[in-house]
């Protein structure tokens, strides 16, 4: 049986091609498994791809694909998009109905979207596969009919608030700021008002949220897995991480993680209101790193106490159920390493933050048009 979304897919006239690969359980943002491997860097093959949609980056930016669905818990599509120079969108919580699910009623985090080498490629995907359906009660409305062919760039007087590295909060390796910053600076060339902010809520008692609906939703999802034979001896051990973390969680933990969300969701919608159209910041807070690597375990001379917390930057729009993309930024100055500029949109924004990645896109035109054969650096 068809997914959902591959029904759509075909319906619309899409030819699958097949399945990409993706690490275990998805976790990690390192495409890597027992069964096919590792897949490496379109752009500089001894580092990493990120992911979980790791496959489908490369396939993209290798020219084997036009277009490419994947699904983004804690930037699973955005990660993997920043590291091959591609285009990734994380679409409102419910714009693109999962089914079948285990639960149509809390595992909102994760959801499907698009990754395409161009805006309108991306547009078009994404037009295909959102809109409503019975069968995810909580799924999105249609979007309208032919937005994808009406992106216009505009960024004249568009309102842009830089969160940077939340006043170095997130740990992050040199360099990705100020290419992140170049980006913005030809969005500001173009007519955008690009202003400083602060995040303005508690970013320790977000990762504390964070963790308890990470653990909340991945856990039961191992659970099926460790009645058999050998369980701890074969899965992978950051998804058993989760899973051991998971067992013994209260419900009044739950819904304390609950309410904290909440509560940064109706601060953000304030934001968007009287503040800002959009938000920028680094995808990701590190460069590739080396294949051989399962995950960074320090930023500079900063830890990592988990297996994801150089992910951090990705946690807030999805946390806020808010749509965010991966746009090219610009590669490191002296590697062939790509980074992705985040921008993030207002509640059920879609539409607009699609057009302001369309605006942005066409400042830079001539750095999405490099290839991993190119010449980076001339």
């Amino acid at each position: 049986q068809d997914a959902l979304l591959t029904q759509r897919l075909k319906a619309a006239g899409g030819i699958v091609m097949g399945k990409t690969n993706t690490p275990e359980w998805g976790l990690g943002s390192h495409t890597f498994n027992e069964v096919f491997g590792t897949t490496r860097n379109a752009y500089n093959p001894a580092f990493s791809a990120g992911g979980s949609s790791g496959g489908a980056a490369v396939a993209l930016a290798q020219r084997l694909l036009p277009v490419a669905d994947g699904s983004d818990f804690m930037g699973s599509l955005r990660n993997p998009a920043a590291w091959n120079n591609v285009f990734g969108l994380r679409p409102s919580q419910g714009r693109v109905p999962a089914y079948p699910a285990g639960d149509v009623w809390v595992s909102q985090l994760g959801t499907d979207g698009p990754m395409a080498r161009t805006m309108g490629d991306l547009a078009q995907l994404l037009e295909v596969m959102a809109g409503y359906d019975p069968q995810a009660p909580l799924s999105l409305a249609k979007l309208a009919s032919g937005f994808a062919a009406s992106l216009k760039p505009e960024a004249k007087g568009l309102r842009i608030g830089w969160l940077g590295d939340l006043s170095g909060h997130l740990a992050t390796e040199g360099g990705i700021l100020e290419i992140c910053e170049q980006a913005l600076h030809r969005m500001a060339s173009a007519g955008a008002i690009v202003t400083p902010m602060a995040l303005g809520f508690d970013t320790n008692k977000l990762w504390e949220c964070w963790l308890s609906w990470r653990r909340a939703l991945v856990g039961p999802r191992v659970t099926g897995l460790m009645g058999f034979a050998n369980a701890r001896e074969h899965i992978k051990p950051e998804a058993l991480w989760e899973y051991d973390h998971a067992q013994g969680m209260s419900y009044t933990e739950f819904s304390q993680a609950s309410q904290t969300r909440t509560s940064f969701y109706h601060h953000m919608l304030r934001i968007f209101q009287t503040e800002v159209d959009v938000i920028a910041m680094p995808v990701v807070q590190t460069w590739p790193f080396a294949i051989e690597k399962r995950w960074p375990t320090h930023i500079g001379n900063r830890k990592m106490d988990t297996y994801h917390r150089w992910m951090e930057s990705t946690i807030y729009a999805t946390l806020a159920g808010l749509p965010a993309i991966s746009v090219p930024a610009g590669f490191h100055p002296k590697h062939t390493w790509p980074m992705g500029l985040q921008l993030i949109g207002p509640p059920q924004g879609d539409s607009l933050l699609l057009k302001v990645a369309a605006a942005y896109e066409d400042t830079s035109l001539e750095l999405i048009a490099l290839t991993p054969k190119g010449d980076l650096h001339s």
